[in-house]
């Protein structure tokens, strides 16, 4: 959601939809330069390590079949973006991480770097579901029958329901005084449903997405094996911070609010989940165990700064390792307020400027914080 004046309250999200087409960073930057001939793309190749000699990144090793010889490729930088699992993974089959975890699998440390793979962070969601007492939502959509038909007027158009995700609706709130700026990410969803498409409300009804932003629990990530074919393995630990469990029960709570306003007076219905009857706080945490799932925004783990775990510095350079980058969402050292897709396309936007040597100067960007935001968890007015 972009306001024009404040980022707090609700409104349209903003999507990554053109013509009716999700539109990823392949069909925006890289589809369109595929002609380049100084860009080559290799399809299901596996790349298994950094290659570095005297501490200075000179290429990388890549498998073009899962089982095929490596093939060293030479460059003058490398660049990790493999995502917040890929790029620390790729690290630590390199030589660069925690020594310690590195020796148990034999590999040679090339750098002593603790904090690759640490830092893990993600955002976590619960659904809140209503009856709709309206036929108002895309419940008749989801019949098989109508589904064939939106298909097919997708395929031949790019238009109509199958032309967007229905996440069209979203918001962000404070969960309480003395929270200075949101905390709690909405998603409106005109169906009540869960993500992997099971356990529909029979009839019209909607839901709610909501979860706290700025998670101070901490996961990391670590070597299964030094099979670079090896999944890595990951503990999030989630809810492990008491504040998590605070904030979700006031967003529980606040959402209740929300469809109890005049504005959703013909359209709420009965709260299908987690049901009128969850009230205590115990009730509360047993649903929020029960029910709380992964927005999927990893980040964290090769997080940028100047201290002991930082992996990075701020020109996304690799600490200790010359001409080797990362740039994806591993190197944010703290979670963003929102969903991660376009922060970290923001991310490679300013890397490229850094790497390329014209970096743009810095524009100061006004950022509206309540004035009684200390004393109130709500503004009645914008100030």
């Amino acid at each position: 959601i972009n306001a024009e004046y404040m980022g707090e309250g609700f409104g349209p999200m903003d999507r990554t939809t053109h013509n009716g087409v999700r539109w990823s960073t392949y069909l925006a930057y890289l589809r369109p330069i595929l002609h380049r001939s100084n860009l080559t793309v290799m399809k299901r190749a596996l790349v298994s390590r950094v290659v570095t000699d005297n501490m200075r990144a000179t290429g990388i090793e890549v498998h073009r079949s899962r089982n095929g010889p490596g093939e060293v490729i030479s460059g003058k930088k490398v660049i990790l973006s493999a995502g917040a699992f890929g790029s620390p993974h790729l690290l630590m089959l390199s030589g660069i991480g925690e020594a310690d975890e590195l020796a148990k699998h034999n590999l040679p440390v090339t750098h002593h770097l603790p904090g690759v793979g640490h830092n893990l962070q993600d955002h976590l969601e619960l659904y809140i579901q209503y009856r709709c007492l309206k036929s108002v939502s895309i419940y008749d959509s989801l019949k098989w029958y109508n589904q064939a038909l939106i298909g097919l007027q997708w395929l031949m158009f790019h238009t109509g329901m199958g032309a967007t995700n229905h996440f069209e609706a979203g918001g962000f709130i404070r969960s309480a005084a003395g929270v200075e700026h949101p905390n709690l990410q909405y998603h409106f969803l005109p169906i009540a449903v869960r993500y992997d498409g099971k356990g529909m409300a029979g009839g019209h009804s909607f839901q709610a997405h909501v979860g706290p932003m700025r998670s101070k629990s901490r996961g990391k990530l670590w070597l299964q094996s030094a099979d670079p074919a090896a999944h890595p393995l990951l503990r999030f630990n989630y809810m492990s911070h008491p504040e998590d469990w605070q904030e979700f029960r006031a967003g529980i709570r606040h959402t209740r609010e929300l469809f109890q306003q005049p504005a959703f007076r013909e359209l709420c219905g009965e709260e299908l989940n987690p049901g009128p009857r969850v009230q205590s706080e115990a009730e509360l945490d047993e649903f929020i165990t029960r029910g709380v799932e992964s927005a999927y925004h990893p980040c964290g783990t090769c997080k940028m700064g100047s201290d002991a775990t930082a992996v990075v510095d701020g020109h996304t350079s690799v600490h200790g390792i010359e001409n080797l980058h990362v740039v994806d969402s591993s190197i944010m050292p703290t979670i963003a307020s929102g969903n991660l897709n376009a922060p970290t396309i923001m991310i490679a936007e300013k890397a490229a400027d850094l790497l390329l040597g014209t970096p743009e100067p810095p524009t100061p960007v006004p950022v509206w914080i309540a004035k009684d935001w200390q004393t109130t968890q709500r503004s009645q007015v914008p100030q």
